[in-house]
């Protein structure tokens, strides 16, 4: 029987009606089953890097990206705020409040208060907004091609809510070369001593007793910037910060450190969650990506402040240090002596901004192409259950 031979049989039954009702009640249905399912929904994510609540520097993390209506961002912000960050408008030269800005800290997004800019990469372009030669962390920011206005640029955005901070030329100064131009009005200040007011959430402790959730440890194991780019590849290590430790605090600057006569040594501090990776493994990870049998020297550096140790904070630190060298040297792992000195941590001084991240943000460094990434190899390689994939 045709389709239309059916549908008269139930014009003549009155079944159309009966039809009809069914199909609206599946057609409503399978909507309520749809809006059930955007409900559910995750919201988008972003990787990005944040403060702890003892003004730390912490990540790459993921967290949701920022969501608002345009209602909600115009009672949120000022009108001049929302024309630039959320319209994409461009203040006056020479009329932003941050332009002539000197105290020391950090540019935050302000409309999410994510960490994007620091004091130390500011400098006066001469072209009326505030310039930076770098980001605080890559992460933090977007670029994309700009084709407005009849120009081609490269707009600067706000990683975690899309606000609109400016553009980047490649016109800036060393090292970097670029020239990050943005609006006072898309920005933010906090100054250096008040950046536990940025924490985020996530690394807040829910009491003042509370047991603090991240642990230390400081290697030394030649070059830092190699260290640094081995450690921050291991899962459950949140920071790496590169610096100095085992020396003078008067000393310790890289000019000083490199004469080889401060009692530093080029030094890592690594923030971790024990919970997921512990001072055991770490320890076994320092070992295994550097030569531990190297009297003060790793790779092409040579000097006291490229020394192979191990800097303990604690007790127990410095048992679990001593009994993981006696287990190496009885199992000859090495087929000479290992010359690693176990030194009480006496200071941890962090190292200038430009060494930080050094490898993360110059991967084609000639120095890190032949040292650091051999040992981030080597640690995929043997360690593979414990990286970042």
């Amino acid at each position: 029987m045709h389709f239309r031979e059916r549908w008269a049989m139930l014009e003549r039954s009155g079944g159309v009606l009966l039809l009809c009702m069914v199909l609206a009640i599946t057609v409503w249905g399978r909507g309520q089953a749809m809006d059930e399912t955007n409900e559910k929904t995750v919201a988008p994510t972003v990787r990005v890097r944040v403060f702890d609540d003892r003004g730390q520097w912490v990540g790459p993390i993921d967290m949701p990206k920022v969501i608002k209506t345009e209602a909600d961002w115009k009672q949120r912000l000022t009108p001049q705020q929302y024309t630039i960050a959320r319209g994409k408008g461009t203040e006056r030269p020479f009329c932003g409040a941050l332009l002539d800005n000197k105290k020391t800290g950090v540019y935050t997004c302000v409309c999410c208060g994510l960490p994007l800019f620091a004091s130390n990469a500011k400098f006066d372009s001469g072209t009326g907004w505030p310039s930076f030669f770098e980001p605080i962390a890559a992460e933090n920011i977007l670029e994309k091609p700009d084709f407005s206005h009849g120009m081609v640029r490269t707009e600067v955005l706000c990683a975690r809510c899309d606000a609109h901070l400016g553009h980047v030329f490649a016109d800036g100064p060393k090292p970097t070369g670029r020239r990050y131009c943005l609006n006072s009005e898309s920005l933010s200040f906090v100054e250096a001593g008040n950046l536990q007011q940025l924490a985020d959430p996530s690394f807040q402790a829910a009491s003042a007793n509370q047991v603090p959730r991240f642990a230390e440890a400081v290697f030394a194991g030649g070059c830092f910037w190699c260290t640094e780019a081995v450690f921050e590849q291991v899962n459950g290590v949140v920071r790496v910060e590169a610096g100095y430790a085992g020396g003078d605090p008067k000393r310790a600057n890289y000019a000083d450190v490199c004469k080889g006569d401060t009692g530093h040594a080029e030094a890592i501090r690594i923030v971790y969650d024990p919970t997921i990776v512990g001072y055991r493994k770490l320890l076994e990870i320092f070992f295994a990506t550097h030569d531990p049998t190297l009297l003060n020297r790793q790779g092409p550096d040579v000097g006291t402040q490229y020394r192979s140790a191990v800097f303990v904070a604690d007790q127990d630190q410095r048992e679990e240090a001593e009994r993981y060298l006696q287990e190496l040297t009885a199992k000859n792992v090495y087929d000479r002596p290992i010359v690693t000195t176990i030194e009480p941590l006496n200071g941890f001084f962090p190292a200038e901004e430009y060494h930080q991240d050094f490898a993360r943000r110059n991967p084609n460094h000639g120095y890190i192409l032949q040292q650091a990434r051999p040992k981030v190899e080597k640690l995929r390689k043997r360690f593979p259950k414990d990286v970042i994939h």
